[in-house]
């Protein structure tokens, strides 16, 4: 009787143990304190002990989006710490599964390859330990904190170059590239030099926008800013793959994208200048099918400037590589109007009888007319030139201070006339001293912006006279309206809402959603309001603000997820262009971290 007892209590007493274990694991008791999450003020580092820091209950947990999303109701789950840069369409693991299948010679590889949406996480994107806020322009064109971009990998091999380099906890920015490591001042000087034959600048050769290939850290466009210059940075995640994270950190126009296989996503003729400093981009391979996206995207008398380092005078392929250039843009009818210290500047002139002429010797092949109304996403690149009478269609544009209120002919095509162009931007102007008195900030702690439904630029417009710069996106969804924004000396680019923007977490400042998503719910796509909500979360910065302006159902929507999502937000109405109020939600992501 005595042994069954003992047997009894021993049982009882290893079920109890059992049920405390299990409990313990999921309160993180016993195996050691589970991650949890905190809020706190932005004003210091977060840490479990800093006083006035609020625990929340999200769980920290790698969540995959299910085929219906639900949010828990405790709130978005959060991702492990390791996954602070998560960048969907360019996730490595991912890429490796598709290796087998892509055209890594023409690296295929580096482009955006987004997962279907159920392998995509659905987790919040937390910060990196030590992350803080972001160091203010203009200090943060020469100074970022090294915590919130903790690679040194640029550094290391690049130091001489003078792109960046480590200073205590702080990386600083010489202003230095490839090309140009004693300063981008320089440089941009000598090409202003050699466009205009010694007579003038950039500004002086009617240089508004300007393609940056290959950026790097992005110093080129920073010191064309003091020229009033807007430019396009992009560069791909490879091997200097934080280069982007660096550029954006600084408060520097770029986006991730690479010139492989697909067009860029940008309107034709939308760039004055191409300007590739060591790209890295073999322009000579495939019949020269980059250099005739290059084409593509050059207006008419713009520029392509390919500087070479000076190693390349000891490559022993360098000059076939040069004759292949040469034959190549002489078909093309470029003209090379300058030379010097290992810098070549072509310009594509509006020269109509060359083009006509080596299309019918068969040197070039023409292309079919496209519909410029259509936004040009994911097309395949073509191997093909636009036909030189187009030109005649390219509207010929003004100084970039007057192409802020210039109509876009290609409104007319719309449905969109001078009229109701100007009412917009009125509008915008009226709309933004709004915004400001809402949000309640100093207008100098906003720099980095998107519009992410831009329309034809009214609201980045009405920005125009702050040190901000907007990356305006025209929806895929939508009819192209970013030629607009192009000629009125701004910039953006194409793209789905559905599939998350290639860009690092934390990048943006302020992001404006204008009847985005009702847009999208209308489309009955594939993709969830509570998707675009996660994206807007990754890309936004901490205490970052979204403007959301929408219908009422969808307002109310959005606001009652907005504390699942770590979001404030408070309520707001204001008429629209036809006078009628609706409403607004003024969202700020909370300042938090696993610890």
């Amino acid at each position: 009787m005595l042994s069954v007892a003992f047997d009894t209590r021993a049982l009882q007493f290893i079920l109890v143990g059992v049920f405390f274990l299990i409990c313990s694991f999921y309160a993180g008791t016993f195996f050691g304190s589970s991650p949890s999450v905190i809020i706190g003020t932005g004003e210091t580092p977060l840490s479990a002990s800093s006083q006035g820091n609020q625990q929340f209950r999200n769980r920290v947990v790698l969540s995959q989006r299910t085929r219906l999303v639900t949010i828990p109701e405790i709130g978005v789950n959060v991702c492990p710490l390791e996954f602070n840069e998560y960048i969907p369409c360019h996730d490595t693991s991912y890429v490796a599964r598709l290796f087998s299948k892509l055209d890594t010679s023409r690296g295929e590889h580096l482009e955006r390859h987004c997962p279907p949406l159920e392998k995509r996480l659905f987790c919040l994107v937390p910060p990196p330990i030590d992350y803080k806020l972001p160091i203010k322009w203009p200090m943060s064109r020469d100074y970022v904190w090294r915590s919130n971009v903790n690679h040194s990998h640029l550094a290391e091999v690049k130091g001489g170059q003078n792109w960046v380099h480590e200073k205590d906890n702080l990386w600083w920015f010489p202003g230095g590239g490839t090309h140009f490591k004693h300063g981008a001042i320089e440089y941009i000087d000598r090409l202003g030099n050699m466009i205009t034959n010694a007579t003038g600048d950039l500004n002086s050769a009617g240089i508004v926008q300007v393609l940056d290939v290959g950026c790097g850290v992005a110093s080129f466009s920073a010191y064309l800013l003091p020229l009033d210059i807007q430019t396009m940075s992009f560069a791909p995640k490879d091997g200097h793959e934080n280069q982007i994270q660096f550029a954006l950190e600084r408060g520097i126009g770029a986006m991730i994208s690479v010139l492989a296989t697909k067009q860029l996503p940008f309107p034709r003729n939308s760039f004055e200048m191409v300007h590739c400093s060591r790209c890295r981009v073999d322009w000579h391979t495939n019949g020269g099918i980059l250099l005739k996206e290059v084409d593509r995207l050059l207006r008419p008398n713009g520029y392509f400037v390919y500087s070479a380092p000076p190693a390349y005078r000891k490559d022993k392929d360098y000059p076939d590589i040069w004759l292949k250039l040469i034959n190549l843009t002489t078909v093309m009818c470029w003209k090379l109007i300058a030379q010097q210290v290992q810098t070549a500047i072509w310009l594509k002139e509006e020269n109509v009888a060359c083009r006509s002429e080596n299309a019918n010797k068969n040197l070039l092949s023409i292309c079919e007319p496209v519909d410029d109304t259509i936004p040009q996403l994911d097309k395949t690149l073509k191997n093909c030139l636009s036909w030189n009478s187009e030109y005649s269609n390219v509207q010929k544009l003004p100084p970039r201070s007057d192409r802020l209120v210039l109509y876009p002919k290609i409104l007319e095509k719309l449905g969109i006339t001078p009229e109701m162009h100007e009412r917009n931007s009125l509008f915008w102007k009226e709309q933004v001293n709004q915004y400001w008195r809402l949000i309640g900030v100093n207008k100098l702690d906003i720099r980095n912006v998107m519009d992410m439904n831009a329309y034809y630029g009214g609201f980045a417009a009405a920005l125009s006279n702050l040190p901000i710069w907007v990356m305006n996106i025209v929806p895929a969804t939508l009819s192209n309206t970013l030629t607009a924004v192009y000629d009125r000396g701004l910039i953006g680019a194409f793209h789905d809402w559905c599939d998350p923007f290639s860009t690092y977490p934390r990048t943006y400042d302020l992001l404006h959603a204008y009847h985005l998503l009702s847009h999208y719910e209308s489309l009955e796509t594939k993709c969830s309001i509570e998707d675009i909500m996660l994206e807007m979360d990754r890309i936004v910065r901490p205490q970052g603000f979204i403007i959301i302006r929408d219908n009422d159902s969808m307002i109310s929507r959005v606001k009652n997820m907005t504390s699942k999502f770590l979001w404030d937000a408070t309520s707001h109405m204001l008429e629209n262009e036809e006078k009628v109020m609706e409403p607004i939600l003024i969202c700020r992501k909370k300042f938090w971290a696993i610890v």
